[in-house]
């Protein structure tokens, strides 16, 4: 497909450059041409008003493919956009993703503006939990250290004493030297943590809306339907689904998985959009679908990313003493390496 032609927008003097033949060749993989007519102007716009800011846009692996390939310099899962917020040196960063992602960034960068395109694009998971919540389990569990899934609020995040991700929680928790440890808030994460540790681990009853919608009888089905399927799951996902899986991993361990292993026919059991996002990388490998949309990842759009650039909104701000205490909690997470892999 030919880059779409230069056309004069609203606020702009001249002509907006075409999009790069790379860009416009990876879009056309997954668009249809009727709505990449659609998205292209706006990519168009947003890279022009961007390197006229010195912006630099975040992009996690669960937005759609013309976020994900059409205008973000960063993508990745939490962990990979939590270094590359860590060591940034843009002025502006515009966050595409969940709130609690976007404050993550803010707390690691205090002195620079982050701004969020949509404020109410929330998650279920870390609205499971509040800092009242953990403080009461400290007194619960007197002395056991708190370890706080990155998929959580900044003062959840403050109250904790590391945070960790999908693709580190295993080394997260056994670098404390604890007998006991509190792990917060997702109940299946820290099932499959627990699966893989001698700690102990007091959970908590949270759930992504999203991953605990699978169920193992529905990878089942996958399987008969889909002869020589490999099965790769996330594990905020059930017990009975990961129990299916071929490979249990975080986002970026199942984009691993596919680029080391180069499956036949894959299906990636996580959100919607990973899967095209990926795609486009993998041509000789088949994507199964299933699509289980975040809605909430779903409120990022590029019309809200271009109001976001033009107007400077929506600023995301954490109180200095909650942004100090939670820093503190992630860049501990930072000082721990993941083992390759997950689950062979």
């Amino acid at each position: 497909m030919e880059p779409i032609a230069s056309n004069p927008r609203p606020g702009h003097a001249g002509p907006i450059p075409p999009l790069s033949p790379e860009v416009a060749e990876r879009l056309a993989r997954v668009l249809p041409a009727g709505e990449w007519a659609v998205h292209a102007p706006l990519v168009e716009e947003i890279g022009l008003l961007k390197r006229e800011l010195g912006a630099v846009i975040l992009a996690h692996n669960y937005q759609t493919p013309e976020i994900f390939h059409g205008v973000a310099d960063f993508v990745g899962d939490s962990l990979a956009l939590a270094r590359q917020a860590a060591r940034s040196d843009a002025g502006l960063l515009v966050f595409c993703g969940v709130h609690f992602m976007a404050e993550t960034a803010k707390v690691l960068n205090p002195s620079r503006t982050v701004l969020i395109p949509d404020p109410e694009a929330g998650c279920s998971l870390a609205a499971s939990i509040t800092a009242a919540d953990v403080r009461a389990l400290r007194r619960q569990y007197p002395g056991a250290p708190v370890v706080t899934y990155v998929n959580t609020a900044a003062e959840v995040k403050a109250e904790s004493d590391v945070c960790g991700t999908s693709g580190t929680a295993v080394e997260v928790v056994e670098s404390l030297g604890a007998e006991r440890v509190i792990f917060l808030p997702d109940e299946y994460l820290g099932r499959w943590v627990a699966s893989r540790t001698e700690v102990e681990l007091v959970l908590w009853h949270g759930h992504c809306e999203v991953h605990e919608r699978f169920t193992g009888e529905e990878i089942a089905a996958f399987r008969r339907a889909h002869p020589a399927i490999t099965v790769l799951a996330h594990p905020e996902c059930p017990p009975g689904v990961l129990a299916e899986a071929d490979y249990v991993g975080s986002t970026a361990g199942m984009i691993d998985f596919v680029g080391a292993r180069r499956p036949r026919r894959v299906v990636m059991i996580t959100e919607c959009s990973m899967s095209d996002n990926v795609a486009v990388e993998h041509p000789d490998v088949e994507f199964v679908r299933p699509c289980n949309l975040c809605p909430h990842m779903k409120r990022i759009t590029l019309p809200k990313i271009l109001e976001s650039l033009r107007c400077g909104v929506h600023a995301v701000e954490v109180a200095p003493e909650v942004a100090a205490r939670a820093r503190a909690a992630v860049e501990r997470m930072l000082a721990v390496a993941p083992r390759p892999g997950a689950r062979p």
